[in-house]
């Protein structure tokens, strides 16, 4: 058996003490190290909610320049339709104009031959008549394809539709008036086919 006061039985009751007060010591949280951690919790919250609030904020504004270029994308579509459809509404207008040009000068030589069978009476009159229709059936065919003829006598020189050919000097006309045509013009549409060969009108000079 131990004895309560001998000097062994002592140091065990310090030793149990020490483990103990350790024991206690450790199972414990510290107060100091729990109030660290609450305000660093505190403190990344807002964090939080601000890195929220700038990620959103992007993402509005992404969303804003998408939809923008997608606008711009939409009217440049839209504008490529139309430019494709004029340029097509273009092509056909205009896609016979080099062919009717060349025609042109047959119904030239049909309009000579009438002209020249007026002033000749050995000309055989059914000839003349079958020549006539022809050169109606071609006005006709010129005139489906947006060809017309230019009004040029008379009417003042335009460089945009009349070819000077020469000038004669002259007091029944205003100066730079169309006096007469040595060929026709035509228009395709809006389009000059072929200018008028045209005479001009000059004032005439005092010869004194």
């Amino acid at each position: 058996m131990y004895c309560l006061t001998c000097p062994e039985r002592e140091d065990l009751k310090m030793t149990d003490k020490n483990k103990i007060d350790i024991s206690i010591d450790s199972d414990g949280p510290n107060e100091e190290t729990t109030d660290k951690c609450e305000m660093k919790n505190e403190t990344k919250i807002p964090d939080t909610i601000e890195e929220l609030k700038e990620k959103l904020k992007n993402a509005e504004l992404e969303a804003k320049q998408s939809y923008e270029r997608f606008l711009r994308v939409s009217a440049d579509f839209e504008n490529y339709k139309k430019r494709s459809s004029r340029e097509v509404s273009e092509f056909k207008k205009y896609a016979n104009e080099s062919i009717l040009s060349e025609l042109l000068c047959v119904m030239d030589n049909l309009e000579r031959a009438i002209n020249s069978s007026a002033t000749d009476e050995k000309v055989n009159s059914c000839i003349v008549d079958g020549v006539k229709i022809t050169l109606n059936e071609f006005k006709k065919v010129f005139e489906n394809y947006g060809v017309k003829p230019i009004e040029s006598l008379c009417k003042p020189f335009d460089p945009n539709f009349h070819q000077a050919m020469m000038q004669e000097e002259t007091d029944e006309h205003p100066e730079n008036t169309v006096m007469s045509e040595f060929q026709k013009g035509y228009t395709i549409h809006d389009r000059l086919l072929r200018p008028s060969m045209v005479v001009v009108s000059k004032a005439k000079t005092d010869n004194k």
